[in-house]
């Protein structure tokens, strides 16, 4: 009796999302800028750029995703907002819905915000979702030499980008400070710097945040740097541990660490928050 292989597919999805990320965003092939979207003041159009840096032609459909940041700064995708947080997806458009791009072809993502007069003041979050479409036609490929009596597995990875989109309406009223400061060493002699972030007011920040050492003698040394740390309404507390630089030659036993949290800005950083840790 004959008897015909199986051949399984296991799609294997990755998604990643914009939270740390530099300039342009890329993952699978794929590469999207800006890395996230802001629509403030009268600003109602912007463009989305993407591009293939892959070696095969590739499609991708775009929709919205909806997420809640957690305490620890991952996140869970949800349906329904959480209490004090506002989807912005009803009130975007944005064309076209999917690409298809060759080998180092790029294709602009128009996006443009819809009854702005309506909305009540605060801030509105969606993340736009770029997921990559498999080739249908190597799916539906056999190998002829393949061995029919047995069963064979193949995992094809989908990957899928996400980048936050924020409507800002009204003036922000938000603040953020630092607290629980606290050093923490790790596996090999690591060194970690523990923090909480802690916002109040109307919109979320973003922003980078550099740790820099002040010895006995008053000097300087810059000992970690981490950009693009994002803490979304209706959030009001992030913790974060960032790695400190040991092989610095500093000791962190005596003198200081300052703390900056900057927003990113071309021109003048706004200084969200500052904090000191003495080290004994």
């Amino acid at each position: 009796m004959h008897k015909s292989g199986k051949l399984i597919f296991l799609l294997v999805f990755f998604i990643f999302t914009g939270t740390l990320m530099p300039r342009a965003f890329a993952q699978g092939n794929l590469l999207v800028t800006p890395r996230r979207v802001v629509f403030d003041g009268s600003r109602r159009v912007m463009e989305l750029n993407l591009a293939n840096t892959g070696q095969d032609t590739a499609r991708y459909n775009i929709s919205f995703i909806q997420y809640r940041m957690t305490t620890e700064g991952t996140f869970e995708e949800i349906t329904e907002p959480d209490p004090g947080q506002f989807f912005a997806d009803k009130h975007l458009r944005f064309f076209p819905r999917s690409v298809t791009l060759a080998p180092n072809e790029a294709q602009t993502v128009r996006m443009q915000v819809v009854g702005r007069e309506g909305m009540e003041p605060g801030e509105y979050r969606s993340h736009v979702y770029f997921r990559a479409v498999p080739n249908e036609v190597a799916l539906g490929e056999e190998d002829p030499n393949r061995d029919t009596t047995s069963v064979s597995v193949r995992l094809i990875p989908i990957f899928g980008i996400t980048i936050p989109v924020i409507i800002r309406v009204g003036e922000s009223a938000t603040e953020v400070f630092l607290s629980d400061l606290a050093l923490e060493k790790g596996e090999n002699e690591a060194l970690f710097l523990k923090m909480s972030f802690n916002r109040s007011g109307n919109m979320s920040v973003y922003g980078d945040l550099n740790v820099t050492h002040v010895g006995a003698d008053g000097k300087e040394t810059p000992v970690g740097v981490v950009n693009g740390i994002a803490v979304y309404t209706p959030n009001t507390i992030r913790n974060f541990r960032i790695s400190l630089d040991n092989q610095s030659g500093v000791d962190f036993k005596s003198g200081k660490l300052l703390i900056t949290y900057t927003a990113q800005s071309d021109v003048k950083p706004e200084t969200y928050a500052t904090a000191q840790l003495e080290l004994r």
